[in-house]
């Protein structure tokens, strides 16, 4: 851990010969800075529980910004004046960029209690310092707030130092998740007449940060919500209108008369599946993806006929289940029904394209609509089947069409490329000048060499 930060301090272009940490707010600016500070509010605790050691030990208990801008110090007068002389003290920075690896930066860095002893410091000058440092979360967003410090003399050191600022950290940081549920509860007791007076419109208080504080109905949002824009796009795909309220936010979603259907596009004839839900590209496992080409297929099924399809006899429906649930909270609900499960949005599928043409007999169509293999990674039952059924499907009809470009295109794909009798016709069919008969002569020699 100290190598690591070591290298970030000096491709920071730390100078290991640097006397102080430098200065960057005024005596005058740091009140307001404090005052403003999330942490404010939490040094009684600290001091409550970190003061008493610090003063017995000749340490100083130090807070920081999550930018490492020291902004209060307190604890041993002697050791505060030491402090000082190398820039330990309010309104400095003791960011790794700015100051070398350090208790507090380094904590910062890696988002992580840490103790940083003597010579262990980047810098020269604070070798005779040990600083044992904590990061400091907000329970709401769960960013890093601040650090938590002790640091003194090395004669002084105590192996618990660590231990007791973490514990310190971890008491802040109680006392803010009880202040934000009493934020909450005055939230909620202010403004949800708000919320009942939609009458049943879809709706959510929030936090001044987006947290979901009240919905109706139940399950209605994810646990947070961004409030940067008073127009809000859920992940659904929904959109929704941000109204401000006394510390919070009043979200809520117009019935709209008119609900157009969402469109979802599956291309699975690629060599890796993927999936577009009203022209936005949604990340999709292989699992998920033969869900979907079953859902495709067969239109309604339940999570027995899923299971089967899916994993053969050793399917187990709870499995399925669960595999849905995470699904259908990617896609939505208005995408992915239950009892049974089916797809209600409208499908637009490749496999089901080449389907649709081999049935019309349009095999110039089938076979530029025919990319390759059907999830061609899948073992699912359900997936083996239709995938044999287009491969050999589309075979047939070029074979049987005699139609060369059709030909051509089929043996472009992982099911034609070997295909010997494929090639044959294809070599038959091709104009001497056709410059693809070289290349369709060639992949013929070679595959009979093999042979």
């Amino acid at each position: 851990m100290i190598s690591a930060s070591w290298q970030r301090s000096l491709a920071a272009n730390v100078d290991p010969d640097l006397h102080t940490a430098p200065t960057v707010f005024a005596a005058d600016e740091l009140p307001d800075l404090r005052e403003r500070h999330p942490l404010h509010p939490s040094l009684p605790v600290l001091r409550e529980t970190l003061l008493g050691f610090a003063h017995e030990a000749r340490h100083i208990m130090i807070v920081a910004d999550a930018q490492g801008h020291i902004l209060w110090c307190e604890g041993s007068h002697d050791t505060r004046l030491s402090a000082e002389d190398v820039g330990l003290a309010e309104g400095t920075r003791w960011s790794e960029d700015a100051a070398g690896t350090n208790g507090m930066g380094t904590a910062l860095a890696t988002n992580a209690p840490v103790t940083v002893h003597s010579a262990e410091h980047l810098v020269r000058t604070y070798h005779h310092w040990t600083c044992a440092a904590s990061p400091i979360r907000d329970p709401d967003t769960g960013r890093t707030i601040g650090v938590v410090d002790l640091s003194g003399p090395i004669e002084t050191v105590h192996p618990s130092m660590v231990a007791l600022v973490s514990a310190s950290a971890r008491l802040a940081e109680s006392g803010m998740l009880a202040r934000m549920h009493a934020q909450d509860e005055e939230l909620r007791a202010r403004n949800m007449r708000h919320l009942i007076a939609l009458r049943g419109e879809p709706g959510a208080l929030l936090s001044p940060t987006g947290r979901v504080v009240a919905v109706e109905p139940y399950g209605l949002l994810p646990s947070r919500v961004d409030v940067s824009s008073d127009r809000v796009r859920l992940p659904d795909g929904r959109e929704a209108v941000l109204e401000p309220l006394a510390r919070g936010y009043l979200l809520r979603m117009p019935r709209q008369r008119h609900v157009r259907r969402s469109v979802l596009s599956l291309s699975f004839l690629l060599p890796e599946p993927k999936v577009v839900l009203d022209g936005r590209e949604v990340p999709i496992s292989l699992r998920h993806a033969e869900i979907l080409c079953a859902l495709a297929l067969h239109g309604r099924l339940s999570a027995d006929q899923l299971a089967l399809r899916l994993y053969g006899e050793r399917g187990n429906p709870t499995t399925v289940r669960a595999e849905l649930h995470r699904l259908r909270a990617q896609l939505g609900a208005d995408v992915l029904a239950t009892r049974p499960y089916r797809l209600t949005a409208d499908v637009e599928a490749d496999f089901l394209a080449v389907r649709a043409a081999l049935k019309d007999g349009d095999v110039p169509l089938a076979a530029s609509r025919y990319r390759g293999s059907l999830l061609r990674r899948s073992e699912a039952p359900v997936v083996l089947a239709e995938r044999d059924d287009l491969a050999s499907g589309v075979r047939k009809a070029v074979l049987s069409r005699g139609d060369g470009n059709a030909l051509w295109t089929f043996t472009q794909t992982d099911s034609g490329e070997h295909d010997v009798e494929a090639l044959e016709q294809l070599v038959r069919l091709l104009p001497a000048d056709d410059v693809r008969l070289a290349i369709a002569t060639a992949r013929l020699r070679r595959l009979n060499q093999d042979d």
